[in-house]
């Protein structure tokens, strides 16, 4: 349920936040941020599709992404720290795991290489159990992870300029 609220939010899709029914973002959680546009497509799921813009900042240890609307609303909050992740999503209850990368498995329906995709960021070509992640575009603001295993999985991020 959070998952097809995570989805359909990021699509565009949420009725509230639209209306202008949002989260607000936390205090900042320090580190590095990045900002941007971002998709994810993961075969053989009706509601495996998303993309939405994007303002993450920390660590694969502790930190917090929030997804926009192409509205500008705040579709979902995931927030981490050492033995605890959460996400809200306006109209939805809280979903709380032991980690970012159960929470994410648990949301989408895959597990993403949370670790690694920290280091394809700042483009360091890390590798991760059945991903391909292809930096070549990097130095333009731009990388491309799939999942070779299944579920297939298509992770494309567009950043923004600092």
């Amino acid at each position: 349920m959070i998952r097809r609220a995570l989805l359909r939010a990021a699509a565009g899709t949420s009725v509230l936040a639209a209306a202008g029914c949002a989260l607000t973002p936390p205090a900042s959680s320090g580190g590095p941020r990045w900002s941007g546009r971002l998709s994810l497509q993961v075969q053989g799921r009706d509601d495996g599709s998303f993309s939405a813009g994007f303002d993450l900042q920390g660590s694969p240890a502790q930190g917090e992404l929030s997804l926009s609307t192409p509205l500008g609303g705040t579709a979902a909050l995931l927030q981490w720290a050492p033995g605890q992740a959460s996400l809200r999503a306006p109209g939805q209850p809280a979903r709380v795991a032991s980690s970012l990368d159960d929470l994410l498995a648990q949301a989408l329906g895959t597990a993403i290489p949370v670790a690694a995709l920290f280091d394809w960021l700042v483009g360091i070509p890390t590798p991760a159990a059945g991903w391909q992640a292809d930096l070549s575009q990097h130095a333009a603001g731009r990388l491309r992870a799939r999942r070779l295993a299944a579920p297939a999985a298509d992770l494309r991020i567009v950043l923004e300029a600092p």
